[in-house]
């Protein structure tokens, strides 16, 4: 439903994107990662047809359009980092406007309002909204269209509780319908809780791609056991790093790096010496540690 196929964007002497190729199939959900600057809105904007690839293509839909035909905007919604609308206009004229823009069934703005958290202030004015209201007047007016495509740049940026549920919700619902949705997040609780595959940018090149299956074994790889024993006796240690090499104490826990399956083994090996166990914690690890090694691991001049 939206494929990049050698995507490159440069603005005069700056290279915004270089050689991106990637695909978001129908019923998926992608994250794009990347820090300040990476090409992520660009991204975004080439598969909205609002910028022109200076080399390379970005097709939308089933069959494939160029982005940039106007054809292909008729199968996606997009939502912009940043949205504004007329402060004097009420939520529900401003989805109205939208809807007769799109085409849509008049039944959509009250629809549309409730999916979004804004059935109870469709009829206040705009300027009364705060960030989060106004956001999520944009997640409605990108839902007025039923389009296949969805492309989502940061769009819980500013979103309060309420907003962040509906969000949620808007997005499983996407999913089960079969859409392909690609959005942008620095909020990374966002790309484990929705995400079926993630990709990372760096310098405009594509750093990492990794389903949520590849995802969790990389963060379970790097989860972290604690354990508050009662004593320490000699070749403690020596016999944990036989099972786990990484262990090592930290005040008066033994730390033990690594992966869940080792730690019945630890556990083993720290019994077999009669030792008590008063304490532990365990959990993997966490995504923006991977999100760090990922940029860092990244090519020179994807640092550029």
């Amino acid at each position: 439903m939206i494929r990049y196929r050698a995507f490159t964007k440069r603005f005069g002497g700056q290279l915004a994107v270089d050689g991106l190729s990637m695909e978001v199939a129908r019923g998926e959900v992608v994250a794009l990662l990347g820090p300040n600057g990476s090409g992520k809105t660009t991204t975004l904007k080439a598969a909205a047809g609002l910028i022109r690839p200076t080399s390379g293509d970005v097709l939308l839909g089933d069959p494939p359009r160029p982005a940039a035909d106007a054809a292909a905007r008729e199968v996606l919604s997009f939502l912009p980092q940043k949205v504004s609308f007329p402060e004097a206009l009420t939520g529900a004229e401003v989805v109205e406007f939208y809807r007769k823009l799109r085409g849509a069934p008049a039944d959509r703005v009250t629809k549309v309002l409730r999916f979004a958290s804004l059935n109870g202030a469709g009829g206040r004015a705009v300027g009364t909204y705060s960030g989060g209201m106004v956001q999520r007047l944009g997640l409605a007016v990108a839902l007025l269209a039923e389009a296949p495509v969805f492309l989502l740049d940061e769009p819980t940026a500013a979103l309060d509780p309420d907003g962040l549920c509906a969000f949620y919700g808007i997005v499983e619902r996407a999913r089960h319908d079969g859409r392909a949705v690609l959005f942008t997040s620095h909020h990374l609780g966002d790309v484990e809780r929705l995400a079926d595959r993630f990709a990372v940018l760096v310098g405009g090149r594509l750093a990492a791609r990794l389903t949520a299956t590849e995802l969790k074994d990389r963060l379970s790889e790097r989860g972290v056991m604690r354990l508050r024993l009662a004593a320490n006796p000699a070749g403690l240690l020596v016999a944990v790093r036989a099972v786990a090499p990484a262990a090592t104490w930290a005040g008066e826990e033994l730390v033990v790096p690594g992966p869940a399956g080792i730690r019945p083994r630890v556990l083993e090996a720290v019994r077999a010496l009669g030792v008590e166990v008063r304490g532990l914690t365990a959990e993997d690890g966490r995504l923006d540690a991977l999100y760090r090694e990922l940029v860092a691991d990244a090519p020179p001049g994807a640092h550029a």
